[in-house]
């Protein structure tokens, strides 16, 4: 299933500001893109779209760019995030297997008029933190993680069979 994002709308909901450095909007989209990739499983990192607002773009924005894998569509000049997220949805082939991320009541309305199903930001940002950090490392595309999970794997248990089940407080004791 293809994802479609309302960027700022995820931004202001999910709180993803830069991690060190002046808070600057390009450094801030940045965080928020980074945060997608590295939670959201391999897989669906090159079926997602991202939307922002064009508004204060530095002259020259590209309107399309690829970060890590993922879809990032700026809004022409003057246009709002919300018109080409509408004009999306109605390009869609098969809405039905597109799923519109944004709590902006005017997107949602283009999706159910379409039949794509859609969810709040906040709402789905949530569920992506949940779901990755059940997910094994290798799944959300965390290279580092996966080769310490796999050398990890790769350890011998040093201890005998039953140590330390006297700590578990047994009831039969």
């Amino acid at each position: 299933m293809a994802l479609l994002i309302d960027g700022y709308n995820l931004l202001h909901a999910a709180g993803i500001f830069p991690a060190s450095g002046p808070p600057t909007l390009e450094r801030a989209r940045l965080a928020l893109l980074d945060f997608l990739v590295e939670r959201l499983p391999v897989k669906d990192v090159s079926r997602t779209t991202i939307v922002f607002d064009a508004v204060q773009a530095p002259p020259g924005l590209p309107r399309e760019i690829n970060h890590r894998g993922l879809a990032v569509r700026f809004a022409r000049r003057g246009g709002s995030a919300d018109e080409l997220l509408e004009e999306l949805i109605a390009a869609e082939p098969d809405p039905r297997h597109l799923t519109v991320v944004s709590s902006d009541h005017r997107v949602q309305r283009a999706a159910r008029q379409r039949g794509a199903p859609f969810i709040d930001s906040e709402v789905w940002q949530v569920d992506l933190q949940r779901s990755a950090a059940v997910r094994p490392a290798a799944e959300r595309g965390d290279q580092a993680a996966a080769d310490f999970d796999k050398q990890a794997e790769d350890i011998p248990n040093p201890f005998p069979p039953g140590y330390g089940s006297d700590l578990l407080g047994d009831a039969d004791d």
